[in-house]
């Protein structure tokens, strides 16, 4: 059995993020054979795509860990979403944007409305998702999501599965598609993943920090 770990990557890897994958590359306790395919591309969408049609052309993977290059988690990473695994398509670790209000990037509604030549994209964070167990949902990000390479395999007949439409970003645009031929996605919040954020430090800033302090 063989993991791909995707990374899709638009300039630079983070240095938390390069330990923590070594980290888990290194873990002997893995279930399965593990290997890195890093792709720099100035569209993310594109390099994901890219990736996807790879994988399908190797048919030695059985699985692919989708890893964004700003995130930070636990060495077992891969050993409990496999776990997961079972009876499942899809699993997400529990990832939040790094931008106030520091969204949940797990969706409990995604449908797409046509207005005339326009698509409207309708996507409701779940903000009151249920703690530490595994549950359903609608749509995840793709910061951290484990899939069986039949996902992929099934996407395949959109060409660009992570092509965005409607104002959407690849990963809800793939998350839509796929529900669409009913393959169901799954978050398991005990996995707790780290989004590395970088801010600005100015006097209002700091006066903003110091008032509440």
């Amino acid at each position: 059995m063989k993991t791909l770990i995707a990374i899709p990557c638009m300039d630079y890897l983070e240095a938390d993020f390069v330990e923590c994958l070594t980290n888990l590359i290194l873990n002997p306790r893995n279930p399965c054979e593990v290997e890195v395919r890093y792709l720099k591309a100035s569209l993310i969408y594109d390099a994901r795509n890219q990736i996807a049609k790879y994988v399908i052309q190797h048919p030695e993977y059985d699985y692919v860990l989708w890893l964004d290059s700003d995130m930070t988690f636990d060495a077992d990473l891969l050993i409990k979403l496999m776990e997961d695994m079972e009876g499942r398509l899809a699993v997400t670790g529990l990832c939040f944007g790094r931008r106030p209000p520091f969204k949940p990037c797990i969706y409990n509604k995604l449908e797409v409305k046509q207005d005339g030549n326009v698509v409207l994209p309708v996507a409701e964070n779940w903000y009151d998702y249920p703690r530490d167990e595994i549950f359903e949902v609608e749509a995840c990000g793709f910061a951290c999501v484990l899939m069986k390479r039949e996902v992929l395999e099934t996407m395949a007949i959109y060409g660009v599965p992570f092509y965005p439409v409607g104002g959407m970003g690849e990963d809800l645009t793939f998350c839509w598609r796929a529900n669409k031929l009913g393959i169901k996605f799954h978050c398991d919040s005990r996995l707790k993943i780290g989004h590395i954020m970088r801010m600005q430090v100015d006097e209002y800033f700091r006066d903003q920090v110091v008032s509440r302090s």
